[in-house]
């Protein structure tokens, strides 16, 4: 059950962030799923411990893990931007 929510939570929040690093034209369902859980995995890395939460990944699915999960995801879209365009955007 814990592998279906991170696949539907993990796919909003790859989608929303590649809302915001405008790549959703680029990306489909399954891009988005992979760039929300690597970004977890990534923001739960980087992110977790200035915040002090964990992330969709550590079964703690609270607002702030929420805000660090959809945070490392747009992390990774930047990152991603930078390599691929030479900018982010």
């Amino acid at each position: 059950m814990n592998f279906i929510i991170w696949i539907v939570v993990g796919g909003i929040l790859g989608w929303l962030a590649s809302l915001v690093m405008r790549t959703d034209a680029q990306q489909g369902l399954l891009l988005n799923i992979v760039v929300g859980i690597v970004g977890a995995l990534l923001g739960g890395w980087l992110l977790a411990p200035l915040f002090g939460t964990g992330t969709i990944n550590q079964n703690d699915f609270s607002i702030s893990s929420l805000l660090v999960s959809f945070l490392g995801a747009v992390v990774l879209l930047a990152i991603v931007n930078l390599l691929r365009r030479g900018t982010p955007r």
